[in-house]
């Protein structure tokens, strides 16, 4: 890691606290499954510069729901405690500013196509020259190596190919996909992961390396069992809905208010404990329902017997209910119950920044806790160019002439950069 000094101040500034103060962090990916490994960098204290194109920026800027003056209210996300500076790295002087910016980094964070970076003089070989300590976190579709690196890939199809697309969903239904790009963000999530592992080496030994994520490996990797079923027993997971086959009652339950709660009671005890608060204790000795198994091979008509019972409340008495007799369960949750649920505010997981344009605005919070150094949200996505001025002239120290020369030709953005 960069000891903090004079070119670094900028470094710690509001995060000094953070357990990742100090270590500067270059963001030349886009969209989000780069963006979202220097989001949750940012969020724990690292300086993280994203460099953006001059005059455009990340098409994130202008992704998601619009509110004023047709600003995203993604932006302010995944941009959140972020420093944005213009460079066009694919010109040889922007490229010479990446360079002399990575002298003085600790990790470059792209998801370009396998490739770009090369032909542009930025591969790592070239990188690690200038800093042999240099961690280069690479995000793609596919990853750097094999016959299908070089295609275009977003998270979306690295969802279809590592197997998540296939069991979300009805199925009655062809594969539905999630309602986020959770694509985007296991790769982003493991590449932060695979940094942090390569920081502790670079700490040991000096020397730096390629963190290469790949989107379809992330989502494989969190596919539990699948591959190993299917190799030893021939079973391929299908398409289940809300539930989960032999595993019940786990499941979404109406209630008199026309809401859901989910009930996860597939534990034997904790499937007495259930029948009990139903007023049916026999059900826990009932052969059909006494074992895990047996409940498993009568799932439907347990789930209908919970359904009769759970419809005859309305969501607030079922969950105090199901409290008071100790059995896990859920309200479904959308944006409005968050941000009034006591538990989200003893915990602070939905914070309020202030955005420059849109004033008090709330967003998720930094997870995990740390408690003794724990991450926060200083400030919202960044104008494009904020920090121009603050990294070229300050950081980088380049003189007015050269800025007023490479703004003209476009290379770099105008000083104080410009409202996106």
């Amino acid at each position: 890691m960069n000891n903090p000094s004079a070119d670094a101040t900028s470094a710690v500034e509001d995060a000094s606290n953070g357990p990742l103060a100090g270590l500067r962090v270059i963001e030349m990916g886009q969209l989000l499954a780069g963006p979202f490994c220097g989001q949750l960098m940012a969020d724990f204290g690292a300086e993280v510069i994203k460099i953006e194109q001059p005059g455009l920026g990340d098409p994130m800027r202008q992704w998601g729901r619009e509110k004023a003056h047709g600003k995203s209210l993604w932006w302010p996300v995944i941009a959140r405690n972020k420093k944005s500076i213009e460079v066009n790295a694919r010109e040889k002087e922007g490229a010479d500013i990446v360079r002399a910016l990575v002298a003085k980094a600790d990790i470059l964070i792209e998801n370009f196509r396998p490739g770009t970076m090369e032909r542009w003089g930025l591969g790592y070989d070239e990188l690690s020259r200038i800093n042999p300590r240099l961690i280069m976190v690479r995000v793609s579709g596919y990853g750097q190596t094999g016959p299908y690196s070089k295609r275009a890939g977003y998270g979306a199809i690295g969802e279809a190919m590592g197997g998540l697309r296939y069991v979300v969903g009805d199925p009655s239904t062809p594969p539905s996909r999630m309602g986020i790009s959770i694509g985007d963000t296991l790769a982003a999530t493991f590449a932060c992961l695979g940094a942090m592992m390569a920081l502790h080496v670079v700490n040991r030994t000096g020397q730096g390396q390629v963190v290469d994520s790949a989107i379809y490996e992330a989502v494989l990797n969190v596919m539990e069992s699948l591959i190993t079923e299917y190799d030893q027993a021939g079973y391929i997971r299908e398409r289940t809905g809300a539930i989960l086959p032999n595993v019940a009652p786990s499941n979404v339950y109406p209630t008199s208010d026309e809401r859901f709660v989910l009930i996860a009671a597939n534990q034997d005890t904790v499937f007495a404990r259930l029948a009990a608060c139903m007023g049916r204790p026999e059900l826990a000795q009932d052969d059909r329902y006494s074992t895990h198994s047996a409940r498993g091979g009568h799932q439907q008509e347990l789930d209908d017997l919970i359904a009769d019972w759970t419809r005859s409340m309305d969501t607030e008495t079922l969950c105090n209910v199901l409290e008071d007799a100790g059995v896990p369960f859920g309200d479904i949750y959308r944006a409005p119950e968050m941000l009034k649920d006591a538990h989200f505010k003893a915990r602070e997981a939905i914070v309020k920044v202030m955005h420059p344009t849109f004033g008090p605005m709330h967003m998720q919070n930094v997870a995990p806790k740390l408690s003794a150094t724990p991450g926060r949200v200083n400030r919202p996505g960044p104008d494009l160019g904020e920090h121009n001025s603050e990294i070229f002239s300050g950081l980088l120290g380049m003189p007015e002439s050269v800025l007023s020369t490479l703004e003209a030709s476009g290379v770099i953005g105008k000083a104080g950069g410009q409202a996106a």
